[in-house]
């Protein structure tokens, strides 16, 4: 089933109201900007102003907030208190990064909190606040709005929040940027999920998925580094590697082309040389990489040095496993990480 006939088929459950699509997906109302259960009561959007994800972390980081009547945060016809409570605090103050006496403010504990969201939703609890945070300063981004000004769009309560998340993970309020150190933010949606593409007019500094861990402190670390700001925005190096992303995915393209900014110590970049020079459709272990550099017992300082890469895909560290064949980790997920070999395997 294509997408585009697995649009139309949830499209067709959400119109009716069908309970059997319970859980398998989440619709996004560009109009409103919340996130509903298939079943939900409201008044149903045209089909051009729905998106479908499958899962509600997704939604989450597309921007879109919990519907108020059908709750998709909870089983049909049951809200359990712990996550109205929850769910409710992180819509009060959404750019909260949550600890743990924050949990015993709300008289909530953590440990119980933390199973009742990945039990039901796949994720925990602050993994949901991230998600949310994330979607709410990558709002404008993703839009792909080169300017940002103090209102939010419909189905937002008021503008602080967007601000306030913005301004964290990105360095200054969006009125407030030195022109001369900007650094732009796109979104690029790929087959594997929407990737975070952050450049200036010369080179491609950051991409990575969206949803990956810890990704609000990379960009902050990298923009410190560089002293700039982020905007939203478009650039050539961003255009370049969206359009080269798409031929890496059709199978047209094994390399690319876009000039890269390497924000490394000397170390870390010698490291991501020998990344590059992985050829397509093979793999190399840490201990081949820091033998390739004439440091044969600095296989672990070459292992950080690859999870330190900030540049997905185009500096392949997916190709690096274990020195057993195992698949060892990856920042945007083993199982991108197995797709990614197993897709190039297929076009080398």
């Amino acid at each position: 089933m294509s997408m585009a006939e697995r649009k139309e088929e949830y499209y067709k459950a959400l119109l009716e109201k069908n309970s059997e699509y319970e859980g398998l997906f989440y619709v996004g109302v560009k109009t409103t900007g919340v996130f509903c259960r298939p079943t939900c009561p409201a008044r149903k959007p045209k089909f051009e102003n729905c998106e479908f994800y499958e899962t509600a972390q997704q939604a989450l980081l597309a921007s879109y907030r919990p519907c108020q009547r059908c709750r998709p945060l909870s089983h049909p016809n049951h809200v359990p208190e712990i996550v109205r409570v929850l769910v409710e605090a992180v819509e009060h103050n959404p750019e909260k990064r949550w600890t743990g006496q924050d949990f015993k403010n709300l008289s909530v504990d953590e440990s119980t909190a933390r199973r009742q969201f990945k039990k039901r939703f796949g994720m925990t609890f602050v993994e949901y606040a991230r998600a949310r945070r994330m979607g709410l300063a990558l709002k404008k981004i993703r839009a792909g709005e080169p300017v940002i000004d103090s209102q939010l769009s419909a189905g937002y309560e008021s503008s602080s929040g967007f601000r306030d998340a913005f301004s964290r993970i990105m360095g200054a309020a969006p009125t407030l940027v030195d022109e001369r150190r900007i650094l732009k933010a796109a979104w690029i949606d790929t087959r594997l999920g929407p990737m975070m593409a952050i450049g200036d007019d010369h080179a491609l500094h950051l991409l990575e998925f969206v949803d990956r861990r810890g990704l609000e402190r990379e960009v902050e670390r990298h923009r410190k580094r560089t002293r700039s700001a982020i905007i939203p925005g478009m650039t050539e190096p961003i255009r370049s590697i969206e359009r080269e992303l798409g031929e890496y995915f059709e199978g047209k393209r094994t390399t690319f082309e876009t000039p890269l900014f390497l924000a490394g110590s000397p170390f870390q970049q010698s490291v991501w040389e020998q990344l590059i020079k992985i050829p397509t459709g093979e793999t190399r272990s840490y201990l081949d990489l820091a033998l390739s550099l004439g440091k044969p017992k600095g296989f672990r300082a070459v292992a950080q040095a690859n999870g330190a890469n900030q540049l997905a895909i185009v500096i392949p560290c997916h190709r690096v496993i274990n020195a057993n064949g195992d698949l060892g980790g990856y920042g945007g997920g083993l199982t991108r990480k197995n797709w990614l070999l197993q897709h190039e395997m297929g076009v080398k």
